[in-house]
């Protein structure tokens, strides 16, 4: 398992999370191209907030065994 940084997966969800890039950055691709298809509706960056405010919650142990590939 590749260790990812939380702080930066939880900015990237909050100002860019929209466009799925910190699922891209997370390793789930499939996910980053979902969130790149919806992004039009704003569902993305409404789920994307909440997935980053998670993310900056969260321990960095559980943040890398929950979240990361």
């Amino acid at each position: 398992m590749i260790m990812k940084n939380r702080i930066l997966a939880a900015v990237l969800a909050i100002f860019l999370g929209g466009l799925g890039i910190h699922k891209f950055y997370m390793g789930k691709i499939g996910w980053g191209v979902v969130y790149l298809l919806f992004c039009w509706t704003g569902v993305p960056a409404i789920v994307a907030l909440v997935e980053g405010i998670i993310y900056l919650f969260s321990d960095d142990t559980t943040f890398n065994s929950k979240y990361c590939e």
